[in-house]
């Protein structure tokens, strides 16, 4: 028997205070960064799926931002517009 499925990862890269465009507010957005990988007999083995995304922590709302963006968003984030976070990510399983 073959033990195969996916897990996913997420990665929270900084912390930063922009305009929702949901709720309007100004408010705190959390950039994230989410890697689905490809399992074997549960061991993770290579990214099937990459996807980037802020939400505001005011109203919850998700958008999905492309990769050149959050870069960019974590430039400023580093300049001084928020505070960065590279802690260890989170983690969602998802099995077939």
């Amino acid at each position: 028997m073959i033990i195969f499925g996916t897990k996913g990862y997420l990665y929270q890269l900084a912390i930063l205070t922009l305009v929702c465009g949901q709720c309007g507010n100004p408010a705190a957005h959390t950039l994230r960064k989410r890697v689905t990988k490809f399992t074997l007999f549960f061991v993770p083995l290579f990214p099937i799926s990459t996807k980037y995304l802020t939400q505001c922590t005011f109203c919850g709302a998700e958008q999905k931002v492309t990769k050149e963006q959050a870069e960019q968003l974590q430039t400023q984030s580093a300049g001084g517009q928020g505070g960065q976070t590279n802690g260890q990510p989170e983690q969602q399983q998802h099995r077939f």
